[in-house]
């Protein structure tokens, strides 16, 4: 059986069913992007992953650079916090591709633009989770979206901080939107507490 002390020994099978489901969750958050903005926005996982906690702050430029984060806690089978991150630059180009805006046009972000990321983490969120339901035949019930703009730093320690029973290691997935050529690319974490990988593992049918 894999112990949670092997989560960074993943094999490549383990791998490959996890980034499985992320490029599955990621086709059907394109399509419910394409949907909501009535536009088609083209989404890839090229980079699935098991870090440890610490480096996470490290793949967004370092734990002082200001980034925005959507979080969402996951309640069920497999109790988890998924946390959405760009850094701040990339999160105001990504509106312009949500507002049909051209890229930089969006300096700030007010309420209309707010929502408008809380429910691009809502998506992603949701149909991985799906995604990941469907394979698994577990049950996990994302909360509302909270939004932060902060160090990279001070948002994962605020998550930490308010759901402390998270284990040392994260599943990454790159996430990259493209539109007309451009492209902007954030960073999906899965963050399961002690056990929950496990139990997504042996449900999958790759736990060992």
């Amino acid at each position: 059986m894999c112990l949670i002390s092997d989560f960074n020994q993943l094999s490549g099978l383990q791998l490959d069913a996890l980034r499985e489901v992320g490029n599955i969750g990621a086709g059907n958050a394109a399509t419910a992007l394409a949907q909501m903005i009535n536009s088609k926005i083209e989404m890839t996982v090229p980079r699935v992953n098991i870090l440890p906690l610490g480096e996470v702050p490290d793949l967004t430029g370092g734990a002082d650079r200001f980034v925005v984060g959507v979080y969402l806690g996951v309640t069920g089978s497999a109790r988890a916090s998924i946390l959405f991150v760009m850094p701040v630059e990339n999160a105001l180009h990504l509106v312009d591709m949500l507002m049909g805006r051209n890229l930089g046009v969006t300096q700030t972000l007010d309420e209309i633009e707010v929502s408008a990321l809380q429910e691009v983490g809502n998506i992603i969120a949701s149909t991985y989770l799906n995604a990941l339901a469907m394979f698994t035949g577990l049950t996990l019930i994302p909360s509302v979206p909270a939004l932060g703009m902060d160090m990279a730093g001070a948002i994962l320690n605020a998550v930490l901080a308010q759901f402390g029973a998270i284990g040392d290691y994260v599943l990454m997935l790159e996430t990259e939107f493209k539109k007309e050529g451009q492209d902007v690319v954030g960073h999906f974490f899965v963050l399961p507490e002690p056990g929950a990988l496990q139990t997504i593992l042996s449900a999958l049918g790759v736990n060992g």
